[in-house]
């Protein structure tokens, strides 16, 4: 079989390409440990209210770790817990939220911060909050006839 030498050029470069991609794909994902950052923790979604930390979700300072506070989020039926929260101009801040019922979406406008929220696991983001001001949250994942009016606030104060 006869090829022209331009698709044989392309042709190495195109499994070249993809070996070099899936050599970087691997050495990221074996050696260097890298793995999806939601998902990794789960919780029984009908024990969300007992089950530390989400029985009592706001904001709080932690000591001894890399950042400065944990925010802790909880969807359910057309709402967050908290509805409005206060967090320090400045603050290294890790947001950990779930849902007790349906899928929801965890998107706070403005930001880089966006999480789809699944019952039974656990999702993780952790941002630093250097502009003051109020940040809206809002669920970009239709979850039913109220979806339109699910929404909390974060107000970043100095």
């Amino acid at each position: 079989m006869h090829m022209h030498k331009f698709e044989k050029a392309w042709l190495i470069f195109g499994i070249g390409s993809l070996l070099v991609f899936l050599t970087v794909l691997g050495v990221s994902a074996f050696y260097l440990g890298n793995q999806p950052p939601s998902c990794l923790a789960t919780i029984d979604p009908e024990k969300v209210d007992k089950t530390a930390p989400f029985n009592e979700p706001g904001l709080k300072k932690v000591e001894g770790k890399d950042w400065d506070y944990e925010l802790v989020f909880v969807a359910s039926a057309f709402s967050y817990s908290p509805a409005s929260v206060e967090v320090p101009y400045g603050a290294k801040v890790k947001i950990i939220a779930t849902t007790k019922d349906v899928v929801h979406g965890f998107e706070v406008a403005g930001s880089n911060i966006n999480m789809m929220l699944e019952p039974g696991y656990i999702s993780e983001h952790i941002t630093t909050f250097d502009k003051a001001g109020e940040y809206l949250i809002v669920c970009n994942e239709y979850c039913g006839v109220g979806h339109h009016m699910m929404s909390s606030k974060i107000e970043v104060v100095k």
